[in-house]
């Protein structure tokens, strides 16, 4: 059971992606952990768009300065996230409550501790994973985003707003991924002519 279905077991809305990577689970892991999440150019651009009217206001613009030039997991927590839960190796869990629909979006800075239960009216709570399975030489990496509402209102609410964004927040997660496939095969060594067939 992945850390995911721990701490949230029921949601309403789910994103899923997964691509194979060329390098040992130990070398994905740590890129996972250190690379920049908004390095890739097109990361940047797609996050512009989908935090505009954030970024307008002082406190995205804030968030968005926190968390530029860090890795991915210091970056996002600088955000507003928090570490939930990581399995060494295998699993990386970090999750924010906020009313993502709002054009500030507004994120509360919520413990670890409380977001299993958290059940304010008016919010949506998240959830998103890192999972690294070892396949053959290489690794599969996949992440998961969970979104759960805390009552019927935020329900409607973050699903109209779902609708807009969802494929935004599909593209950003692809991007990730395929950013970090890259880093983490550029690491590998080359192999020397006498080897190549």
């Amino acid at each position: 059971m992945l850390l995911i279905d721990e701490w949230m077991p029921a949601y309403d809305a789910v994103e899923h992606h997964a691509l194979r990577i060329a390098a040992p689970r130990e070398r994905v892991w740590a890129t996972v952990r250190t690379m920049e999440f908004g390095k890739p150019w097109i990361i940047r651009g797609l996050m512009a768009l989908r935090t505009l009217p954030a970024l307008l206001t002082g406190a995205g613009r804030e968030r968005a300065r926190a968390a530029a030039g860090h890795g991915m997991e210091e970056g996002l927590l600088r955000a507003g996230f928090v570490l939930l839960d990581e399995r060494v190796g295998e699993e990386l869990l970090i999750g924010v409550a906020g009313k993502f629909w709002r054009p500030t979006g507004n994120v509360e800075r919520v413990a670890a501790e409380e977001i299993r239960g958290f059940a304010r009216p008016g919010f949506a709570v998240a959830t998103w994973n890192f999972a690294l399975a070892a396949e053959g030489d290489g690794t599969v990496l996949s992440t998961e985003t969970r979104v759960r509402c805390t009552d019927q209102a935020s329900r409607r609410a973050f699903l109209r707003y779902w609708r807009v964004v969802g494929p935004f927040s599909a593209l950003i997660r692809m991007e990730l991924l395929k950013s970090i496939r890259r880093a983490a095969e550029s690491r590998i060594p080359a192999v020397a002519p006498a080897e190549r067939r």
